[in-house]
């Protein structure tokens, strides 16, 4: 499939190139060179061994909330998890998150759209514990005016929905019916069964918020991955030779990963660098410093993660072509299971009543290893 015939494509291009010029506007680029070849590369080591010490958090992290769904150790999560990185830093739209879903139902019979249901609150949760620690830096650290609204907007977004996935997972059959009735009155009746079942399933991947236990664990993975990419963002700003305190770094991450969250170009070109510019701006750094710190610091959160992803894409066997038809399968959502083969869903309804989810997975699931 090729991305660049399809128009979000050329809209995420349009998104980062603007942002781009915000970010570079003004800037000589002489200078931003002359301070890039200032840098101590040897700080790319800790910061590495940081940065995929977060990786496996993250993977720790989606374990417990597949838990209710199937039980399956982070030591067979971990390449899944940097094929998803990897696919996000290549093509548009977050293909990576739905292959990832569609490789864990081939490897272990988890439904995509249970899957994804636990995808979604792992953004939510990253959304929720980045205005958390952007909250905590603004008792030390003014906040830049052009960020209120930002922070207003983004506030609302990510403790709305994470309000509501609560809710729906505390009541599934409850959910269940209302999405059923407004199936049944707005959608065409071809579609309906199909439909109900994708929201039947993506009830099921929300039970993890019903446990107090995974619930807390989601958040102190959460707080704990986030902490691990301040350090890792200390660390490449020491191998330049400049530094700003611990809040205005904690505010400099959570705006530049709140601003990750807007459609661009595949990687986040332009939108994460135009936020952690003006923001270090704001603190007294020099444009064409700050300009190559997050230059520098884009392309150690790029590169390495897309290598060993594209690594583990080998291991898996999956093929370039075969990626980006599942990938792109996932985005318009034929690639979800088929009706005779998701019996571990098709328990859903009736175990929810009982307090119950389908924990057998069925054993003809063909694994990609």
């Amino acid at each position: 499939m090729d991305y660049r015939k399809r128009w979000q494509f050329w809209l995420g291009m349009a998104v980062s190139a603007f942002f781009l010029y915000i970010a570079l506007k003004g800037l000589h680029l002489g200078e931003v060179w002359r301070a890039a070849k200032r840098f101590n590369c040897w700080w790319i080591v800790p910061s590495l061994l940081v940065y995929f010490c977060a990786m496996w958090i993250r993977t720790w992290r989606w374990h417990y909330l597949l838990l209710p769904l199937k039980p399956l150790p982070p030591s067979r999560l971990f390449s899944l998890m940097t094929i998803c990185f990897m696919a996000n830093n290549i093509y548009p739209a977050r293909a990576g998150e739905f292959l990832r879903a569609y490789a864990l139902r081939r490897k272990a019979g988890v439904s995509i759209s249970s899957s994804l249901a636990t995808i979604v609150i792992e953004r939510i949760f990253d959304g929720v514990t980045l205005l958390l620690y952007l909250f905590v830096s603004l008792a030390f650290t003014p906040l830049p005016h052009w960020l209120h609204r930002i922070v207003l907007l983004a506030s609302l977004l990510f403790f709305g929905a994470l309000a509501v996935f609560f809710l729906i997972a505390a009541l599934p059959a409850s959910s269940q019916a209302i999405s059923d009735r407004l199936i049944s009155r707005f959608m065409p009746e071809r579609f309906r069964r199909q439909v109900s079942g994708l929201l039947e399933r993506f009830i099921a991947g929300l039970s993890c918020l019903r446990s107090f236990r995974q619930a807390g664990m989601a958040l102190l993975t959460s707080l704990l991955i986030w902490l691990a990419m301040i350090a890792e963002d200390w660390l490449i700003m020491q191998g330049f030779g400049f530094s700003v305190n611990f809040y205005a770094l904690m505010l400099m991450m959570s705006v530049m990963n709140l601003a990750a969250t807007i459609p661009s170009s595949p990687g986040y070109v332009g939108t994460i660098d135009a936020a952690a510019i003006k923001t270090l701006e704001s603190f007294g750094v020099p444009g064409s410093l700050a300009a190559s710190y997050t230059l520098v610091l884009h392309a150690v959160l790029w590169l390495p993660i897309t290598l060993v992803g594209l690594y583990y894409m080998r291991q898996e066997s999956i093929s370039w072509q075969r990626l980006a038809v599942e990938a792109e399968g996932g985005a318009h959502g034929s690639g979800e299971d088929k009706e005779s083969g998701d019996s571990h869903n098709r328990g859903y309804r009736r175990g929810s009543q009982a307090g119950r989810i389908g924990r057998n997975p069925p054993s003809h699931r063909r694994n990609v290893r």
